[in-house]
């Protein structure tokens, strides 16, 4: 005789196996991957604490005009007013894939202008090369959307 729920749990099993496969699919191999030395000069706390970092939520995404690098990001930095920061990592992301991504910038930098645009602030990326390349390959720096717009990173 057939339990009332054992269709459900069937159902939820077959769910979970693919999820399982995707998951071990997905298992990336680092030993081909060259990282820089750590900086070998320290840095007291009272300068770290200086540096703000938040975490933003990308509204808008768009490449600059007559460049082939820079994307424009228009952001929800938790103030209520967008802030807007120019990013070098157009060859890594096209524009419409970050859209909605949530995103951790350092927000106090002084603002600098590129391409005759205001940015302020700086995303945060990993980058690294492998062992056997020059090519450089570059990782925004992306948290759980659950984290919402201003969160303050310690």
């Amino acid at each position: 005789m057939k339990s009332l729920d054992a269709d459900k749990k069937a159902n939820k099993t077959s769910e979970a196996a693919p999820a399982v496969a995707e998951k071990a699919a997905e298992k990336i191999d680092f030993s081909n991957v060259k990282i820089e030395p750590l900086f070998e000069e320290t840095v007291d706390f009272d300068t770290f604490s200086k540096s703000d970092f938040r975490a933003v939520k990308v509204k808008e995404c768009v490449a600059v005009p007559k460049s082939k690098k820079l994307l424009q990001f228009t952001l929800d930095d938790g103030t209520g007013t967008d802030r807007t920061i120019l990013s070098g990592i157009h060859a890594f992301y096209e524009p419409e894939e970050l859209v909605g991504k949530t995103l951790i910038a350092i927000t106090n930098l002084p603002p600098r202008a590129m391409m005759g645009i205001e940015s302020c602030g700086m995303l945060l990326s990993a980058v690294n090369n492998l062992k056997d390349s020059e090519d450089e390959e570059l990782h925004l720096l992306m948290v759980d959307d659950h984290i919402p717009a201003g969160a303050k990173l310690y």
